[in-house]
């Protein structure tokens, strides 16, 4: 239920179904808008919404390919259908087959869905009649050509006097051009003229002098009389003939209609099925199309009355702002029955309280009319069994009723109607009569509608409202900034404080006499302009925070964001030195396999030369170049002390060694970061710590002059969390600042390892 009965308009709902309507490609989309109505039962919503999210998916979706095409109203052929006698022409044939075709596609599309991802879209297509409508499509298809007409072979009869119809026709043609010619060189008739048609038979036009000297029947005159049209007796004949043939096509051509009506009579209740399909989806798509322009979701809705909107935007400002390039400032808003149920929304005049409010009802009357609605994806929805608003004058000459009079009328039906599933929007409440009563009436009016745990939002420049709206449990006070220093409106809410209608600033830059200003200023009391100032000064500081705290929050984010990068790359270098460590281990056990292979050899040779010199000296130099290689480190003194190594891994692989001292000949103890973007620079400076600690560099100096900061800061970013990394792992952490004043300063950074 919604009140009042204008509510559409009051709200721009009746604009949106304007832009639906228009998005519509038929009347049969366009009767389905105007039959949309707001809906109070969570599975009916539900539905309504899956839906429309489910058609959205399925036309965004490239791989899917939706089908389009014509969406005729056939309703009225159905009903002359089902009279027996009657027959469709060729023009409505054409349309039903055009719609029919479509249906018959839109069936097969959503038969090939997912039915997990698209039941509904399933649902909607699951006429069974695929077989019946294929075949009444081919069934026009076969009598009808491409271009809506009767084709020639649509029956062997048809096509049997047509092609009489074209012999006699070119017969007569041919001897009223024989005639022409022959009356031109006569000079009868004129040297331009040709055969023309009257009543469906062909003649020539003749001078009226000469009518008598060509034989035949005057059909007709021109409205001058100059020029009289007649039919030679050489062609009459041909022409009756002719006539005959036509009368005999039409009696054919009926026939043929009437024989595929009575072949789609039966079949009446199939099209119409078709036919509310193909509204259902004339309107979908309208409402995926309004939906795709607003950049609407489907928010989270939840079975039981709350409003919990994220980044909500006015759906028609946004049409209207959107091609002119402006933006719509979002408001979030949350409304629940368990916390705050009651928002009462102050602030300067102009500042947006009433697009707030407006925005609010018309979101909540979209979705509970299944419209997707421009929201943020984390915002949630409830349901509201009521929608009450009071908004704009209502005063009526005819009922004599007054501003105020029409206000309290519409507080008399809250009070009597309103429950705990009850969403109220007043604008300016109390507002039409003295301000003191008018205040303390709207208090105790409110005082209510909380006691009854309605849920509303209240917009009002009252005092004693915002007071009550601090006390009050369940009711919170909302504000819309204002910039004092520019004077003018940011159309941000803000929640959690009262706002200022910076009555006296407005009354001040417009230019109002300062006496007048601070006559009025004694009038109401300091007290009550410091009360406003405080308002104010907590708005002004309320946004500093905010911005400071959103400030932060990016920082936070851009440092957890590095911190991640720098645990992935970490990872990696781990990953790394463990495979080169296990490369190394693997090389070092297949050196020790072979030493022990050659120092048993060797032996085993020395034991076969018998103590031959030259033998045994080739022998040692074996084991002296084994020596060498295994890393040996004392000398063998002779073959006695010569045994088999067993269990002895080389101190440092020969191939991490080399790349060691590699990196320690071509290390630079600078590094020049200038020129380079953030990310390059960033690469760099990990690559080089990792070369510093690798080859124990003492002191290292990162150059990145003074220019922006961002170089700097990347920098100190980085060295901050290897600190903390460093940190975690128990390990000292790394001393770094400025350079020398008196060698570039702060354009630099050395980093003590």
């Amino acid at each position: 239920m919604y009140y009042p009965s204008n509510i559409e308009s009051k709200i721009d709902f009746s604009v949106i179904r304007e832009e639906l309507q228009r998005r519509c490609a038929s009347p049969l989309g366009r009767e389905q808008v105007d039959a949309m109505r707001m809906e109070t039962d969570f599975e009916t919503v539900q539905r309504l919404l899956s839906l429309t999210d489910q058609m959205r998916l399925a036309q965004a979706d490239p791989m899917l390919s939706f089908p389009r095409g014509d969406i005729n109203d056939v309703r009225e052929c159905v009903a002359r259908i089902r009279v027996e006698g009657l027959f469709l022409d060729e023009a409505e044939l054409d349309d039903l087959r055009h719609t029919l075709a479509f249906a018959v596609e839109l069936e097969q599309f959503f038969a090939g869905l997912d039915e997990k991802k698209y039941p509904l879209l399933k649902e909607l297509g699951g006429l069974g009649s695929l077989g019946v409508l294929g075949n009444l499509v081919k069934e026009i298809d076969r009598i009808l050509d491409r271009y809506g007409r009767l084709a020639d072979n649509a029956s062997p009869e048809l096509h049997r006097i047509r092609r009489e119809i074209a012999n006699q026709q070119g017969a007569v043609g041919r001897a009223l051009a024989s005639i022409l010619r022959q009356a031109k060189a006569d000079g009868f008739v004129d040297a331009d003229a040709a055969p023309t048609l009257r009543e469906g038979r062909l003649v020539i036009p003749v001078s009226p002098g000469f009518k008598r000297k060509i034989g035949g029947i005057v059909h007709d005159e021109s409205a001058t009389g100059k020029t009289v049209y007649i039919e030679p007796q050489q062609v009459v004949d041909a022409n009756n003939h002719i006539r005959e043939l036509e009368g005999a096509e039409r009696r054919e051509r009926i026939r043929i209609l009437q024989a595929v009506t009575d072949q789609l009579r039966p079949q009446t209740e199939q099209i119409l099925a078709s036919q509310r399909m193909l509204a259902q989806v004339d309107f979908l798509s309208a409402k995926v199309s309004l939906a795709n322009t607003l950049h609407a979701i489907r928010p989270e809705l939840v079975n039981e009355p709350m409003l919990e909107w994220s980044e909500a935007r006015h759906p028609v400002l946004w049409l209207h702002y959107t091609p002119q390039g402006k933006t719509v400032v979002p408001l979030s808003i949350r409304l629940h029955a368990d916390k705050n149920h009651v928002l009462v929304i102050s602030g300067a005049n102009a500042g947006g309280k009433s697009v707030c409010l407006k925005t609010v009802a018309l979101l909540q009357y979209m979705l509970q009319c299944g419209l997707l609605v421009p929201v943020a994806e984390q915002s949630r929805a409830g349901l509201f069994h009521q929608l009450m608003i009071d908004i704009g004058d209502e005063q009526s000459i005819q009922d004599e009723l007054s501003t105020y009079s029409s206000h309290l009328r519409n507080m008399r039906t809250f009070l009597r109607q309103a429950d705990d599933h009850t969403l109220v929007l007043i604008d300016e409440m109390g507002t039409g009569t003295e301000p003191l009563i008018g205040g303390a009436i709207a208090e105790a009016i409110l005082r209510e509608l909380v006691n009854r745990h309605v849920f509303g939002v209240i917009t009002t420049h009252y005092t004693n409202l915002k007071h009550f709206a601090e006390i009050t449990p369940g009711v919170v006070n909302g504000a819309m900034l204002y910039d004092r220093g520019a004077m003018k409106p940011l159309f941000q809410l803000s929640i959690g404080q009262a706002g200022s209608s910076f009555a006296i600033e407005i009354a001040r830059q417009i230019g109002l006499g300062e006496e007048i200003i601070q006559y009025a200023t004694d009038l109401v009391g300091e007290q009550h302009i410091d009360y406003d100032k405080q308002l104010q000064d907590i708005a002004r500081d309320k946004r500093y925070w905010e911005n400071k705290r959103q400030a932060i929050r990016q920082k936070e984010k851009v440092l957890e964001e590095r911190m991640a990068q720098y645990e992935e790359q970490l990872k990696g270098v781990k990953q790394q030195k463990k495979m080169i460590l296990e490369e190394a281990r693997e090389q070092a056990a297949e050196l020790l396999q072979q030493s022990n292979a050659t120092i048993e050899r060797t032996i085993r040779e020395i034991k076969e030369a018998k103590a031959d010199k030259e033998k045994t000296k080739v022998a040692r130099a074996k084991v002296e170049a084994l020596k060498e290689q295994v890393g040996v480190p004392q000398r063998l003194k002779d073959f006695k002390d010569l045994k088999i190594l067993k269990n002895t891994v080389p101190a440092a692989p020969s191939s991490t060694t080399s790349i060691v001292r590699q990196r320690t000949l071509s290390f630079s103890r600078t590094l020049d970061l200038r020129g380079m973007r953030a990310d390059e620079a960033l690469e760099r400076l990990i690559a080089y710590m990792d070369d510093a600690m690798m080859v124990g560099a003492g002191e290292v100096t990162i150059l990145h002059g003074t220019g922006t900061g961002a170089l700097k800061q990347l920098t100190r970013d980085y060295l901050s969390s290897l600190n903390h990394q460093r940190r975690k792992r128990g390990m000292s952490t790394l001393d770094f600042g400025d350079g020398d004043v008196n060698h570039g300063g702060a354009g630099l950074t050395v980093i003590q390892l």
